[in-house]
């Protein structure tokens, strides 16, 4: 038994992950439509076999490790998710699990109203671990499983090989992964494959990033999906929606195949921008793990108790933009006689607390016979609709607003099954003016730049009669910028928006007198200034 083992990279190779991340998007080519043959690929979305939208929400079992853990599944099910990705091992490094193993793993899944995405271990790390096997050899391995596999194209995605290439070389992977898909697809397999990146899965060379292409065209199906795997190296906002846009961009289906929270001492991964992000853009994300870690910080339930989640488990399944509150259930298991009642429709929402920049809402509960799960909030314009915000509770608070608009928002409710209400009534909120012009001037300027980051400074000054004694600062960056680091005061941020406090040594400003704030930030391909500054809610004259 051996749960999981993981090389990271130097740290001269981080370093060069981060500039290769934060590249030019490329330009890539609309990508081959796919065959509609159970879950499938259409213009680089997954969908099910009925042609309704797919989002994994879900997390890691380490199975062949522990193949008396079948309670897992049910637990993990129980706490909301709609998949579980099942670790398998294909012999070489592992012991192989049987075809009847495999097949009790699928109807275990399938019992538990679960996708089951099945992935071979033993290739982890190739090229710079001796002991892992290749991806020819997994696919050897799926064929194997061919009788037990086939039929299941509705409930299960093949994942062929884990994270199947180390730092060595990782530029081997491309040829090897084609060939792997073309060896599954002409021994017959219809399902929806899964690739996952070198550098052991977190591709901080951009090595899958820059062949995505290719190896897509590749598959003549069409149905395949690239996953990427975020610990340490993506430790800024930046790194994490930047790669997940180059593909999202161009049509290239992907997920989170793996990822990590707690920090370790290569970095601190950011979930929080992780899970956001995924949600934002509608892309799956499978957690690891759920229990039986070598490294204990990385287990979700301790010692496979779904009563004990980890610090890591309650932020996963309960957290922001969390299992529970964004999982849907596969419409699979509903048309097989499951629940198909949708919630009744939550009560219209009534807005408070307005700002400038932010409205809560707040709506009366919607009732399910199964249990509400959670709410999504929407912007209404006209016949479209923009996500909001999602929760679970029967109110929520919507950021990054302009002043002076008006916006139209509603809701809807998930029930445990994935059904959604109704569209709740809608609710008109229009947001305060920014403040008539205040005794104060703003100087923004960048004072040093570099691919993915730069440094900028404020200077804050008071252009009235009378001391400024405390003061709030806010701003609203133009594309995505993000604060890492800020001297001079005490930042905030959510989303585009900045609110920056004084401290001490900065909350009175003499008439005619001012103060100098410094920060860092990351940035993508562009640095535009902010447009406005608002001090203590009134608007500042640029300096």
């Amino acid at each position: 038994m051996r749960p999981r083992t993981r090389t990271t990279p130097r740290v001269a190779a981080v370093v060069a992950a981060l500039l290769g991340l934060l590249a030019p998007l490329l330009s890539f080519a609309t990508p081959a439509q796919a065959a509609t043959t159970g879950i499938h690929i259409s213009n680089g979305r997954l969908l099910e076999g009925n042609g309704n939208d797919f989002v994994m929400r879900g997390v890691n079992h380490a199975h062949t490790w522990y193949p008396n853990q079948t309670q897992s599944l049910a637990d993990i099910k129980a706490l909301g998710a709609n998949t579980v990705r099942v670790v398998l091992a294909d012999g070489h490094r592992w012991t192989a699990n049987s075809a009847s193993d495999v097949a009790n793993v699928i109807s275990q899944c399938k019992a538990n109203r679960l996708i089951c995405v099945l992935e071979v271990h033993d290739t982890t790390g190739y090229g710079e671990e001796a002991a892992a096997g290749t991806l020819d050899q997994a696919a050897d391995y799926w064929i194997g499983l061919k009788s037990v596999l086939e039929g299941q194209e509705n409930y299960v995605v093949i994942n062929i090989g884990n994270e199947p290439w180390g730092n060595t070389n990782p530029a081997g992977w491309t040829d090897p992964t084609i060939a792997a898909i073309k060896k599954l697809r002409n021994a017959g397999f219809a399902h929806t494959i899964m690739v996952d990146a070198p550098n052991w899965g977190q591709d901080w060379q951009g090595v899958m990033r820059d062949n995505a292409k290719s190896v897509y065209a590749a598959d003549p199906t069409g149905n395949l999906i690239f996953s990427i795997h975020m610990y340490s190296v993506y430790d800024t906002a930046q790194e994490i929606t930047d790669y997940l846009n180059t593909f999202v961009n161009a049509q290239l289906p992907i997920l989170i195949g793996e990822f990590g929270g707690p920090p370790d001492q290569y970095g601190d991964p950011d979930e929080d921008t992780m899970m956001a992000a995924a949600q934002q853009l509608r892309l799956g994300y499978l957690a690891w793990s759920w229990s039986g870690n070598t490294d204990p910080i990385l287990d979700l339930a301790v010692n496979f108790d779904a009563n004990q989640l980890s610090s890591w488990g309650r932020r996963v399944f309960n957290g922001a933009n969390g299992i529970a509150a964004t999982s849907k259930e596969a419409t699979v298991y509903s048309s097989g006689g499951g629940d198909t009642t949708p919630p009744t429709a939550p009560g219209t929402p009534t807005a408070s607390e307005v700002t400038s920049s932010s409205a809560k809402l707040t709506w009366a509960a919607a009732t399910d016979a199964t249990g509400v799960t959670g709410y999504d909030v929407v912007r209404v314009d006209g016949t479209s609709e923009v996500a909001a915000v999602s929760t679970t509770a029967a109110s929520a608070t919507v950021t990054g607003l302009a002043p002076s608009t008006s916006y139209t928002f509603a809701v809807y409710a998930r029930d445990a099954a994935g059904n959604r209400s109704p569209r709740s009534g809608a609710v008109t909120v229009t947001t305060a003016s920014a403040g008539s012009p205040a005794n104060c001037g703003v100087a923004y300027r960048v004072t040093n730049e570099w691919p993915g980051g730069f440094q900028g400074e404020i200077v804050l000054r008071n252009t009235g009669s009378s001391a400024i004694n405390g003061w709030t600062l806010r701003w609203i960056f133009p594309v995505s910028q993000r604060i890492s680091h800020l001297w001079g005061g005490t930042a905030t941020q959510s989303g585009a928006e900045v609110s920056v406090a004084s401290v001490s040594y900065t909350a009175s400003i003499a008439p005619a007198g001012s103060v100098t704030l410094g920060f860092t930030a990351t940035k993508g391909s562009t640095n535009p200034s902010p447009a406005a500054f608002t001090l203590n809610g009134s608007a500042c004259s640029p300096t």
